[in-house]
């Protein structure tokens, strides 16, 4: 068990050290980053229309509607969030794998 947990250590600390490893932790949390700054900034761009433009928000979108400019913009959020999620996901699934498995091809024995 302690040989098997050695090896495990010492298979670890070759993939910290390995170049590679340091370029995917960078660019998968500037990429984290990013959407996340994007999703803040529409959140809170929502968030101040409501509290300093509510009659903006709450104007329908047609004569004669119950539907408001409010409620396309917060469904609209919704998605988006959905979306942002799947680029997250495509890239990691493509780029942030690939880089994974040329790191582990590399320092494996």
């Amino acid at each position: 068990m302690n040989d098997a947990l050695s090896t495990q250590e010492a298979l670890n600390q070759r993939i910290e050290r390995h170049p590679r490893f340091e370029e995917l932790v960078h660019k998968r949390q500037r990429f984290a980053l990013l959407l996340s700054l994007i999703m803040l900034v529409l959140y809170v761009g929502f968030i101040l229309l409501i509290a300093f433009a509510p009659g903006w928000l709450g104007t329908p979108l047609h004569p004669g509607t119950s539907v408001t400019r409010g409620i396309p913009i917060g469904v609209g959020l919704i998605v988006i969030s959905f979306v942002l999620t799947g680029v997250y996901v495509w890239r990691a699934n493509g780029e942030f794998d690939r880089l994974t498995k040329q790191i582990l091809s590399e320092v494996k024995p």
